[in-house]
């Protein structure tokens, strides 16, 4: 079971919106609870995911959702082609990309090269300012830049994606072993389908581990994932949300439609079941 527990700091015209889950081949959710405010679902009509939206009438919200081992095939809406900022190659980096894989026999050699050129790019760590903050497109990188996971695999994402190879981008929750029972914020992974075989990939995981030698592993740094939802630049056309970043984890929706993190406390019983 995953339970997230929300304080309520926010102004009290703020909603709280949050992911309901997603099925993996690895982990799949079976049930979900909510209790400390009044809720309904709205969906995201371009990849047929849904998302609850609570209005709190506690101090406290609590989430506990109910994961089971197995589940169904990552989602053909996943890999679609989505026209959101957080995903469109600017011109340069298409070109780039396009230079790199030329000459490959195949996607999966093609695909090797875009993750081996994306990892030379990066050190991992979180930055006050993203590379492509207030850009309508992911821009072409240079040089040695610091990402966390989510930059990371937006230019994964988008570097793919410029060459044809079809790229889904998922976020959920990574407990490491070494906790087993907590973590404190989100994670996010890619799943790539190249010549129809479909991989996962976690670049900054191989970072964190001084790995520099990239290949396809759900788990390169050890522990359990639970997927919550995919794709960035989602559209809740019921909340006037349109091309918003990523949903991961319950986050504040206040009037005017700015966005605040909440406050969570994520934590995990049953390691051992999702191994």
């Amino acid at each position: 079971m995953i339970s997230l527990d929300v304080t309520r700091d926010c102004r009290d015209d703020a909603v709280l919106v949050a992911p309901l889950g997603l099925s993996t081949p690895d982990v799949a959710p079976v049930s979900l609870n909510i209790r400390g405010g009044s809720q309904r679902v709205v969906f995201d009509p371009g990849c047929g995911q849904g998302a609850v939206e609570v209005v709190p009438e506690a101090d406290h919200i609590s989430f506990r959702w109910q994961f089971s081992r197995g589940g169904a095939d990552y989602p053909e809406a996943m890999f679609a082609q989505r026209d959101s900022r957080y995903t469109r190659a600017a011109t340069e980096l298409a070109g780039e990309m396009r230079d790199i894989v030329a000459g490959a026999a195949h996607q999966t050699e093609a695909l090797q090269r875009i993750a081996a050129h994306v990892t030379a790019l990066f050190q991992y760590g979180h930055v006050e300012k993203r590379f492509y903050e207030g850009l309508d497109e992911m821009p072409q990188l240079c040089g040695l830049t610091r990402g966390s996971c989510v930059d990371i695999n937006a230019y994964l994402i988008a570097g793919c994606r410029a060459v044809g190879i079809d790229a889904g981008y998922v976020t959920g929750y990574f407990i490491p072993e070494e906790k087993r029972t907590s973590c404190t914020d989100m994670h996010c992974w890619v799943v790539t389908r190249a010549d129809g075989i479909v991989q996962e990939w976690d670049i900054a995981h191989h970072l964190k581990m001084d790995v520099r030698e990239i290949a396809p592993a759900l788990n390169p740094k050890p522990g359990v994932r639970v997927a919550m939802s995919h794709s960035m630049g989602r559209n809740f056309p019921d909340l006037d949300v349109a091309d918003l970043k990523l949903l991961a984890e319950p986050m504040w929706k206040l009037k005017g439609g700015s966005w605040e993190r909440a406050v969570l406390d994520i934590r995990l019983d049953g390691y051992d079941a999702l191994l």
